[in-house]
């Protein structure tokens, strides 16, 4: 799965349903709580198959390129340790009842945005905005 959730059934807002009410808060901490388990998983996974890997050849292109392979796999297993952290964070801003609005501007991010990204904590204008800001200090 990577960095990339299954599949979920949308939230569906009921006629005048307050942004951000039980249910929706519900939906997302379901969506943040299953990626992080599958995210964790993958982890478990990769260490006990990293263990039954160790095998040590004799040639050194082929010890090499397992190497290789083990820190690539290093790597993306380290980017999912850091975005379950991401999760962990998101997960507390919803029983803070902080979910679901700009860090920025204090706006709604919306509930697309959300299902898209669920751990987004700006809105689509200042995330937009910081990544214009982002390329102009790349220069």
């Amino acid at each position: 799965m990577g960095t990339e959730f299954k599949k979920f059934t949308p939230y569906t807002p009921q006629p005048n349903e307050d942004y951000m009410s039980a249910g929706q808060l519900a939906h997302f901490r379901k969506i943040l709580e299953d990626w992080k388990a599958e995210l964790s998983q993958d982890i478990d996974g990769t260490i006990h198959a990293m263990q039954e890997d160790a095998t040590l050849f004799a040639d050194p292109n082929d010890r090499a390129s397992q190497e290789s392979d083990m820190a690539l796999e290093l790597r993306n297993r380290d980017r999912e340790r850091k975005l379950i952290k991401k999760i962990d964070k998101t997960i507390h801003n919803i029983e803070q009842d902080e979910y679901g609005y700009c860090e920025a501007c204090g706006v709604e991010i919306g509930l697309k945005r959300l299902e898209a990204r669920p751990t987004a904590t700006l809105c689509i204008d200042c995330k937009t905005l910081d990544e214009f800001r982002e390329r102009q200090v790349a220069r």
